[in-house]
């Protein structure tokens, strides 16, 4: 099998790295190289950032009408060539075709044509002074943005933001994660087969030590949005600070799914499967602390463990639940939070180790679904974002020992609430500390709804007009009678 190469998007070509080195880009499911990508460094964010200052004014200006015209031609080109997306999103990514077919693709497509629309619908404001005269309110693009995804859902969150923030009328300097590029770079292509205007969207490849950071500092971007690790947020937010430069900041999780008596039981522990370990629990929305009420503890758990050893782990192009996690670094990241649990206390009742198929996948980084009880709920494994299919089952007495428990993680992005009482449900869902709260159900998304977390889950709103209040500036006039 041929090697691809992956090259930047700047000024609407695509190009190589200027320094000319790459690095190499391992399929997680076989462990082999299957492509390179340009190692780029500040001197190719610089010739991005030139190409989206000369064409900032333009798109500016452009009349929204063209703007949606545009960017719709980008979800288009998406779809026309869904197949080969899905494709490369499973093989960069190691997730199951299906899941790529079913979620990531479609949704990026979403993105492009969610906020086409909402730049036309973004309401403006005017406020009347009595005796005096009219305020109303400009909203101006912020200029050159800077918009850094993660690896998990690769063209699912880089579409997430680059598309209100061009929308908005911005141009764009964007980096993928080194480790999942392959369908940013295919966007890339696809923008250049619809001759998408040029300098307004460029994607840079490389290491978030040298292009994330070298996009983050430079004094011409006007604002940074980023999903990805806590820490990594905490030092882009204290460099945006010092420029006083607009942040968004979509970070980590360690999410409690918390189950009542009272709840449909067949229902929770489908939905909980899924929240467990939906994209081999690589989703920062993924429930990790799943508490259970004392009186029907020893019933789910039996439940869910029989679910869970159904479940098939293997080749991502096959018919199966689970595929292999992202890379051999973050294998060996899990598999240590794993033992952590054992000397911890913890008892493992299913999974706890690697797993090796057969065939083409054998040397791929696949963990088997793993599911552990007798932890404190303020022990590491608890505390602390593993990022993987690896769930803790803890039983609980009342409403008020759920929420202690809950709440008691540096963390507050999402929760999930399972019971059919719905005084019990409001109740809850207002004294949890998230920012997403989801009743008897888990990821139901409406694009035009605040998307993002409390704590060290992250700072500003995603999603719908937050989006686009976020990607630009707010100006006040007033008219005198």
């Amino acid at each position: 099998m041929s090697i691809i190469p992956i090259q930047n998007y700047i000024n609407g070509n695509l190009v190589d790295a200027i320094s000319g080195k790459v690095l190499d880009n391992i399929n997680p499911a076989t462990g082999h190289v299957f492509a390179t990508i340009p190692d780029s460094d500040s001197n190719d964010v610089l010739k991005a950032i030139d190409a989206a200052k000369t064409a900032k004014l333009e798109w500016s200006n452009m009349p929204m009408e063209t703007r949606f015209d545009w960017i719709m031609k980008i979800a288009n080109g998406i779809q026309a060539r869904f197949d080969e997306f899905v494709l490369a999103e499973s093989t960069d990514n190691g997730k199951p075709s299906w899941l790529a077919a079913q979620s990531d693709i479609p949704r990026a497509i979403s993105n492009f044509k969610f906020f086409a629309s909402a730049q036309m619908n973004f309401p403006s404001e005017s406020h009347h002074t009595p005796g005096q005269g009219l305020n109303y309110t400009l909203r101006r693009p912020l200029g050159v943005v800077g918009c850094i995804s993660p690896w998990n859902l690769p063209l699912y969150l880089f579409s997430w933001k680059i598309a209100p923030a061009l929308a908005a009328g911005n141009t764009v300097v964007a980096k993928p994660s080194e480790i999942t590029p392959y369908t940013s770079y295919l966007l890339s292509t696809v923008c250049k087969e619809i001759n998408f205007p040029k300098g307004v969207l460029n994607i840079v490849h490389g290491l978030g030590a040298r292009v994330g950071q070298a996009i983050v500092e430079h004094k011409d971007i006007k604002a940074v949005a980023f999903t990805g690790g806590t820490q990594t947020g905490r030092i882009i937010n204290e460099i945006c600070a010092r420029q006083f430069k607009k942040v968004s900041l979509e970070l980590g999780g360690k999410n409690p799914n918390i189950i009542f008596s009272d709840a449909n039981l067949d229902e929770a522990i489908d939905t909980t499967i899924r929240s467990s370990f939906n994209n081999q629990g690589q989703i920062c929305l993924c429930g990790s602390r799943i508490f259970i009420q004392e009186s029907i503890y020893e019933t789910f758990k039996t439940r869910f463990l029989e679910k869970i050893n159904n479940l098939k782990v293997g080749d991502p192009l096959t018919d199966v639940n689970l595929g292999a996690v992202v890379s051999q670094d973050h294998q060996k990241k899990i598999l240590s939070y794993i033992q952590l649990a054992k000397e911890e206390g913890g008892t493992i009742l299913t999974g706890g180790e690697a797993y090796h198929p057969e065939g083409r996948c054998e040397n791929g980084f696949f963990i088997k679904p793993t599911v552990i009880q007798g932890l404190s709920h303020l022990c590491r494994v608890n505390q602390e974002e593993i990022f993987g299919p690896v769930v803790t089952l803890t039983p609980f007495k009342s409403e008020i020992d759920a929420i202690e428990m809950a709440n008691s993680t540096p963390y507050g992005l999402a929760c999930s609430i399972w019971t059919q009482d719905i005084k019990k449900a409001h109740y809850m869902a207002e004294q949890i500390d998230s920012g997403i709260v989801w009743i008897n159900t888990w990821m139901v998304r409406d694009l035009r709804t605040p998307f993002g977390g409390m704590k060290e889950s992250g700072m500003g709103r995603e999603g719908g007009f937050e989006a686009m209040r976020f990607f630009t500036e707010p100006k006040n006039v007033f008219v005198k009678y």
